[in-house]
């Protein structure tokens, strides 16, 4: 049986003059109207290469939102293409140093209105993507935040370890854990960086803070010792994380993790399950990002994604 070739792209969208628009692309070779995607590149991963490929083909730098599904389809050559989509806001600052100009891939692009765009797209695959956009959209979701459960990298074992537990430092393949989580992580632009006070957490969360900027914050309270002493603190440090609507990463320990998701769903009025205990069972190095509405904090938790770690 043949491989399949995976691609990801995003139903790209923004408000002008108070109504909302999409963008479609206008495809030279296929003369097709589709929504943009491409191919994963060796060693990406599939939000990377949403990004990727959203600003090859539209010049568009974007922040990836909700997943809206996957299309599954033939081609001529016998194999399977599967193409995983996101949503993703598009403002006015990217649009203002779009660097796109008409290629041998994409002829034009074009905003329309969601009526529109139901007509004029050329696939009934992406007709069904568009389909899931709308349910959010008529649900008063349009603009959305992520708060992303890290798990820190594989560490020293505890047993072993001569000092106080928070002084574990990282394995060598905790620090390759670290790093390779980068570009993944990066597809959501997080804007804030919270962190257990634990080495191997500040450590987990160093390279992400190099590759963007952004200084993380030491929170004694979602640490494990402080959980195992009493004395944890997660409600009000989530608490304070929905209330500001960013993008933030919490990076935290294995047995801290069903917390913070549960506390994500009680600040949320969502119904607590067994799917936050799935989205907080991850391996060292993996993360959940539990999506949010900006626009309507009323419907709770919009989606989880649960992502492995890059390096095993």
């Amino acid at each position: 049986m043949s491989l399949a070739v995976y691609a990801a792209g995003a139903l790209c969208w923004r408000i002008v003059d108070d109504k909302l628009v999409m963008l479609v692309v206008h495809r030279t070779k296929y003369g097709d109207v589709t929504i943009p995607k491409g191919k994963v590149d060796p060693g990406e991963t599939l939000p990377q290469t949403a990004v990727r490929e959203i600003l090859e083909e539209t010049g568009l730098a974007v922040t990836l939102g909700v997943p809206l599904g996957v299309s599954a389809y033939p081609l001529t050559s016998g194999r399977e293409k599967i193409v995983h989509y996101w949503a993703a806001e598009v403002t006015d600052q990217a649009i203002a140093q779009s660097t796109f100009v008409p290629n041998s891939e994409i002829a034009a692009i074009e905003w329309v209105t969601l009526k529109k765009a139901r007509g004029y797209l050329t696939y009934e695959r992406d007709v069904e993507i568009l389909d899931a956009f709308e349910a959010l959209v008529k649900q008063g979701i349009t603009s959305t935040f992520a708060l992303i459960a890290l798990r820190h990298g594989k560490a020293e074992p505890r047993g072993g370890w001569q000092g106080p537990d928070a002084s574990r430092p990282l394995t060598d393949r905790g620090v390759k854990q670290a790093a390779g989580d980068v570009p993944t992580l990066r597809a959501w632009r997080p804007r804030r960086i919270i962190t257990s006070d634990a080495v191997r957490c500040v450590a987990t969360v160093a390279p992400l803070a190099a590759a963007t900027g952004v200084k993380p914050r030491r929170e004694p309270g979602i640490s494990q010792d402080a959980y195992e002493e009493g004395r944890g603190d997660v409600r009000s440090v989530v608490g304070k994380r929905v209330r500001s609507r960013k993008t933030a990463v919490l990076c935290s320990h294995g047995p801290v993790l069903p917390e913070i998701l549960r506390e994500i769903a009680l600040a949320t009025g969502t119904m607590p399950g067994g799917y936050l205990n799935d989205a907080a069972d991850l391996d060292t190095g993996g993360f959940s990002i539990v999506h949010l509405s900006a626009t309507n904090p009323a419907s709770g938790i919009v989606s989880i994604e649960t992502y492995a770690p890059a390096v095993d």
